[in-house]
């Protein structure tokens, strides 16, 4: 009975994959809006102002933060949760693969949480003259609180592996 619940547990591992296949048709549809943001900008190329100019950078960095962040919590909790990815040499595995841990993966999330929060906050600012100053006030804080949880999460990461990293 044990034996069995045992395989059992080991096989809803996979239960995990249509997470991350969600995860995958997630970023397909921000590479659309990516393409769509591009479109727009250069239909208005010729009168677009610098601060316009800006902000839709600021989108397409923003699209690109968001896809790297489903791309490394897809594959590296799938290699980490499911199953390791085949490593053949006619594979494109990233070099970073294989080497993020549950803890690593957590920090790359809130770093990445961090970057999009301050490209939120600075593409508000642009756009400040339309926005109350209370709102601006309240997005400010929600950055601030992404960072000091960011910090927390890399402190408590650095003393909870702390002696593992060493013997290393």
């Amino acid at each position: 009975m044990e034996r069995q619940f045992e395989r059992l547990l080991l096989a809803s591992r996979w239960l995990l994959v249509p997470l991350y296949i969600v995860l995958v048709l997630v970023l397909i549809v921000f590479a659309v809006q990516a393409a769509n943001e591009l479109y727009h900008l250069f239909a208005h190329i010729i009168e677009i102002s610098e601060t316009e100019l800006v902000l839709a950078a600021l989108a397409l960095i923003d699209l690109a933060l968001v896809g790297d962040l489903l791309i490394m919590v897809a594959l590296s909790s799938y290699e980490a949760m499911v199953s390791a990815i085949d490593n053949r040499e006619d594979n494109e595995k990233p070099s970073w693969l294989g080497k993020y841990d549950a803890g690593t993966i957590k920090l790359k999330v809130a770093s990445s949480l961090v970057a999009i929060s301050a490209i939120h906050l600075l593409k508000t600012y642009l756009n400040s003259g339309s926005i109350p100053l209370e709102r601006l006030l309240t997005m400010t804080a929600v950055h601030l609180a992404f960072v000091i949880s960011a910090f927390i999460l890399a402190h408590v990461d650095r003393i909870a592996f702390a002696g593992h990293r060493d013997n290393h």
